[in-house]
């Protein structure tokens, strides 16, 4: 065997309370094809990700070659740098003879992205509540459960969008962000979706980096008015994503007519309840 190819899903994490911890996959993918060889010039994450696979597998390091395609932006809150990750690492895994579990390789994917929301849908698929310690719960969403992503055509990078993050918050407000975590989870573990409105308000982490993307606000109310469940900022921005039982299209125009940002795109689409997907080359 000397190629691998692995598909990987986007992801949408945070929604809103759930900071670092609640995440979505995505039916938009990246593919991540490793092939023995030289690994001349690679990017430094894909080094990064290639030393801690040999390190916590105990196999013989040798050099790869990377390919990244698809569809996941850059640095717009929807787990592009995951893709590349457990790309990677489930391309050497295949290559070194599967010394790793899938769980094994999503905590070591958790630990080189330094919080596992985006690591976990992305590696099990559908709606999944990440801890800390490595340990998640996964549950698959529905087919009518519909996505409308606002992609605009500049980047926020998470080490800009953690420093406008205040050292404190007000305990009540940390007390309602967690109420309305888990109310999420208990609505996507029953299926009762009807019952994620008005539960995606956030006091953690959104209200500071509206600087970031004054447009969150509007974006969101528009999207409700159009018929949206609610929505949030996914991950660290600068996408905004909304969710609803149908009405995807409309939902997202609104949401585009709302952001006064010319260039930014729309998405729409649904879960993935996969996750990674490998496949053999020889």
């Amino acid at each position: 065997m000397t190629t691998v190819r692995v598909r990987v899903p986007a992801t949408t994490a945070n929604l809103g309370p759930g900071f670092d911890c609640l995440g979505i996959a995505l039916q938009i993918y990246n593919w991540i094809t490793v092939t023995r060889g030289s690994s001349e010039g690679a990017d430094a994450m894909i080094e990064a990700a290639s030393s801690a696979f040999f390190r916590r597998s105990g196999e013989r390091p040798f050099s790869i070659r990377c390919n990244i395609s698809g569809e996941v932006p850059r640095a717009r809150g929807l787990g592009s740098s995951v893709t590349v990750r457990l790309g990677v690492l489930h391309g050497l895994n295949e290559l070194s003879g599967s010394p790793l579990s899938r769980e094994q390789i999503f905590q070591l994917c958790a630990e080189l992205e330094g919080h596992p929301d985006n690591s976990a849908p992305a590696e099990f698929g559908g709606f999944t509540i990440a801890r800390s310690d490595g340990t998640l719960q996964r549950y698959r969403v529905s087919r009518k459960v519909e996505f409308a992503l606002l992609i605009p055509d500049f980047e926020v990078s998470t080490a800009d969008a953690r420093s406008v993050l205040p050292k404190s918050v007000p305990l009540r407000d940390v007390v309602i962000s967690l109420s309305n975590a888990c109310a999420i989870a208990g609505a996507f573990a029953s299926r009762d979706y009807e019952k994620l409105v008005g539960c995606f308000d956030d006091r953690l982490h959104q209200p500071f980096r509206q600087k970031l993307v004054p447009y969150l606000g509007p974006v969101i109310e528009s999207a409700t008015k159009a018929g949206a469940l609610g929505g949030w900022l996914s991950g660290s921005g600068s996408a905004v994503a909304c969710m609803g039982l149908g009405a995807s299209t409309r939902i997202a125009h609104a949401m585009r007519a709302a952001c006064g940002l010319p260039n930014a795109r729309i998405v729409t689409t649904h879960v993935d309840n996969a996750g990674v997907r490998t496949s053999i080359r020889v």
